[in-house]
Parts: C-alpha cells; structure tokens; sequence
C-alpha cells in the first residue's frame, strides 16, 4: 500500500510536530494568536475581540506564547505594554491556514438553517475553531506517533505500533490510544488485526509536513518586523521552552469519509495569514457532511 508520510521523515518531525500541538492545545491559545495577527495589542484591547475569554484566561495565555517564543511582549511605559507576532509567530500562520483547511474538509458539522431560504445547510465554522478542533484530536499524548507509524507503513498491527510508537510502555498500552484514534475518525481497525489512516488520517500528511517545516526551521535570533517608537523600551521578548499542558478530550467520533479539499489562501511566512477582519468570522466555505460522516468536533 502506497504511504502518504512525509519524506524522510525524522524523530526530529515527530518530535516538532509533538511540541508544537502541545503549543497549541492550551484553550483559547489559537485564537489569541490570530487576534495580534494583524498588529500588536494592548491587553485591553484583547476585550472587545475575544469578549468571552475572561482576564484569568488571557494571562496565562499571552505568557505561555511568550516563553515558547511566538508572541513579543513589548513595554513602552510602564502602564504601556503591547503584545504582537514574533517573526516566529508570524510564519506559524501559514502553518495555521493549513491546519484550519484540514479541519473545514474533514471535520463534521451540524446542519443549520439559512436565515435567507430557510434551507439547511452544513454551518459555517470560523477559522480559529476549526484549528482549535483539530489540535484537540491531534494533541493527546501518543497520537502523532501512532498516526506517524501509520503513515509510513500504511497498515500495522498493534504489536508493531506499541513496539515503534509506544517503546516501552508493552503491548497493552497502545490499545487505548488506538480506540481514541479510531473513534475520532482517524484511524479504522481491520477484520485481520491491522490498523490504517481514514482518509482524514490520510489527509494529515501536508499538515504534519507543515509543522513540522515550521518547527526544525532555525528560530531567528531577533524580531526584526517592529521598531519600537522613540523612547520605547527594549523589546521583552522571552524564548523559553516548549510550554506542555494537559490538553483537551476529542468528542466522540463516527468514522472518517472523503471529502474533497477546500481552496485555503495563504501567505509567505513573514506575513499574517488573515486580514484582521477574517480571523473568526466565517469565511471558509462549509462543506456538505458526506452519508457516511466524518470526525466530530
């Protein structure tokens, strides 16, 4: 069977890829990335964007992103502090627009009613939401190097995923992580004993590719997209480590069907991926739920 892994595919992929969804997973972490998108930020302006995200949330995240790198803390004055893309959080954004294409295709909606015709019709699912689903089936510890192994082999019995996925942990650990993949759509289990991607599973390869590009990348050593203003204090931008948090358990799923890819516009990677007005508002098209479903949110 033909494989659909990245080529030469490293620990180092997987290990990129592992440490950049568990960036992402933290709630609301998404989406405070692609509100500064645009241009850097006071913290009370985060209110009137992200108005449900209460102040004890939005700390925590603007410090998480900070330490791991992607977001510049830059302090003109003392009751003056903005907050915007590193260069490394800029050119996480194209890496985003893939993540958000895969989640529109692939990822199940509700049907609602148009409030012009009255039709039903699949709803329409902002970007950041679709990101935000998709990290959530992607981020549990041992997925990505069950669905790596997957990838590479095309098919594999749960013997040889505990052995490369899983090293050490024995033969009856994987058997848990296997039914979470399998419920979420990714992974189908074969009469014989052996596992492989759905076609959403498959599907995963350009979004692992682009994590991946982005995570081995050399992190620069200084944001040179801003200059500070006249008098401005130098920039605190803090690299830090990876910051892992608990992240967040996938709904249940029904088995993944294919569906066709969405046309998603993306830019270089020193630019923002969206226009300010586009971060959450609809603008990716629905997708029809195909008879047979798809992972759920």
């Amino acid at each position: 069977m033909a494989t659909t892994a990245p080529s030469h595919a490293t620990p180092n992929d997987l290990l990129g890829v592992t440490k950049t969804l568990d960036l992402l997973a933290p709630r609301w972490s998404v989406w405070v990335l692609m509100t500064v998108s645009s241009k850097p930020l006071r913290y009370a302006e985060f209110k009137p964007r992200l108005p449900w995200l209460a102040d004890g949330q939005l700390h925590p995240r603007l410090r998480h992103l900070t330490n791991a790198g992607v977001i510049e803390r830059t302090e003109y004055a003392p009751r003056h502090v903005t907050y915007g893309l590193t260069s490394r959080g800029s050119a996480l954004l194209p890496v985003l627009s893939v993540i958000a294409s895969w989640g529109d295709t692939y990822l199940e909606k509700e049907l609602v009613a148009n409030k012009h015709t009255g039709a039903m019709e699949p709803e329409r699912i902002a970007p950041a939401q679709n990101i935000d689903d998709a990290v959530a089936l992607l981020a549990p510890r041992h997925a990505p190097p069950i669905l790596f192994a997957l990838q590479t082999r095309g098919t594999a019995t749960a013997k040889t995923l505990a052995a490369e996925a899983m090293p050490g942990y024995g033969l009856t650990a994987v058997y848990k992580p296997l039914e979470r993949l399998v419920a979420d759509g990714l992974v189908t289990a074969g009469g014989t004993g052996g596992y492989q991607l759905t076609a959403s599973g498959r599907a995963l390869a350009p979004v692992f590719e682009a994590i991946s590009a982005w995570a081995t990348a050399p992190a620069p050593e200084a944001d040179s997209r801003r200059t500070p203003g006249p008098g401005a204090a130098p920039s605190q931008n803090r690299s830090g480590p990876w910051a892992t948090t608990p992240t967040r358990l996938p709904a249940p799923a029904v088995p993944a069907a294919p569906a066709p890819r969405p046309a998603l516009t993306t830019t270089a990677p020193d630019g923002p991926a969206w226009k300010s007005g586009d971060l959450f508002s609809h603008q990716i098209p629905a997708r029809p739920i195909s008879a047979a479903g798809g992972p759920r949110r």
